[in-house]
């Protein structure tokens, strides 16, 4: 039996201060990343707990009042409405804006003159959609008198804007989060240019039809990248907050049709300084996402399918 040959002294101890000098430099490189990391990202959010146990004005000095921050949000029925309001947001926006994006996706991924052109046409309004000057302009297109309104009467529809309608604020901030499916577009199209097109060419010959291939081979292929739009388009879907405070005048109308949870958490924090109550409400949103997350992994296994054959 050999033995492997035993290395220097002097060269272990070279390979040594090597090795610590890379480490230095690594985290020399990652020490603007940690700094931010702890004073802007968990440092808030440790006070943010603190808080959430406090009463808490932005003038005197926070309170200890325990978990009454937490008991009172559960009886108070503007915190009930703006919960429903986003969750009703939630489960009917992210829906349709991954289907847009999916069925825009499926166009796109033919080749074309041109296609370089629309992929970006279609992926900028999800680079300025989140901006304020585009819910300005959204809003400017439904009120009365807008363009929508001017279109619905001239096709001999009912005459008025959705704006002040609180029956059709909801649909109008869905078509503004559907319109801005270029993000998740590129993904789906990114994703698409993957699937082997042998498998399409041999559902031909077995005749399967547009319908079969689209269930049977587009929709298992992309079940990860639909996994991870889902996902993200979930937790972005719960953050809404510019286009709903633009529309509404920062007022939650009408009739508290657009209080979408952010919204309100914005009202206590900084309108009644109430900064302890909206603590609270950020960690049950937090809270709440992370619960609808876990939930989206634990149930993966049963309809996301990767190349390997196996879940992650």
């Amino acid at each position: 039996m050999t033995t492997a040959p035993s290395v220097p002294a002097p060269i272990r101890t070279a390979t040594r201060k090597r090795d610590r000098a890379s480490a230095r430099a690594g985290f020399a490189f990652l020490t603007p990343w940690l700094l931010g990391f702890f004073v802007l990202t968990a440092g808030p959010m440790l006070a943010s707990l603190y808080l959430s146990f406090t009463d808490y004005n932005l003038f005197a000095a926070p309170n200890w009042t325990g978990i009454e921050n937490y008991q009172r949000l559960f009886s108070d029925p503007s915190f009930r409405q703006a919960s429903k309001i986003t969750l009703i947001y939630v489960i009917f926006g992210t829906p349709i804006k991954l289907a847009a994006a999916l069925l825009v996706a499926m166009l796109l991924n033919n080749s074309r003159r041109g296609q370089s052109f629309y992929r970006s046409a279609y992926y900028m309004p999800s680079l300025i959609g989140g901006s304020v000057s585009v819910a300005i302009v959204w809003k400017a297109m439904f009120i009365d008198g807008g363009i929508v309104s001017q279109i619905s009467e001239g096709l001999g529809g009912p005459a008025g804007g959705w704006v002040g309608d609180p029956g059709k604020t909801m649909p109008m901030l869905i078509l503004l989060t559907v319109w801005q499916f270029g993000a998740p577009m590129v993904i789906f199209l990114a994703g698409l240019k993957q699937v082997p097109t042998e498998f399409y060419e041999a559902a031909e010959m077995d005749g399967a039809g547009p319908l079969r291939k689209f269930l049977k081979i587009t929709l298992p292929m992309l079940s990860p990248v639909l996994f991870f739009n889902l996902l993200l388009e979930t937790i972005h879907a719960f953050q809404i907050f510019n286009s709903a405070f633009i529309i509404s005048n920062g007022t939650g109308g009408p009739a508290r049709s657009t209080l979408f949870y952010t919204l309100y958490l914005y009202f206590r924090g900084f309108r009644d300084f109430q900064m302890g109550y909206a603590s609270a409400m950020a960690w049950v949103l937090v809270l709440v996402i992370g619960l609808v997350t876990v939930i989206m992994f634990r149930t993966s296994n049963s309809w996301v399918h990767y190349s390997g054959g196996d879940a992650k």
